[in-house]
């Protein structure tokens, strides 16, 4: 490392100091990163862990909603079959 100016060993280690202290930030936020995406498949967690706002329930599909989805999948198979 050359420079223009010289800096005496006190100012080197007090920017190594700085430095080190700034990355074990950097890795104290990338861990807690790791956390939060961890326990999310979506990242809903991460979104209520950055805005503040609640996480989005997910929709709970009623039994006879999930037969009405399963019956007019049926008939769309049925007319396939048909056609061919």
């Amino acid at each position: 490392m050359h420079m223009a100016f010289s800096l005496d060993t006190a100012t080197l280690e007090a920017a190594l100091v700085g430095y080190s202290q700034q990355l074990r930030q950097i890795e104290a936020k990338m861990e807690e990163i790791r956390r939060i995406l961890s326990g999310s498949a979506g990242g809903a967690s991460m979104r209520r862990a950055t805005t503040g706002t609640p996480a989005r329930q997910k929709h709970q599909m009623s039994a006879e909603g999930r037969a009405r989805i399963a019956a007019a999948q049926r008939a769309r198979w049925a007319k396939v079959k048909n056609a061919g």
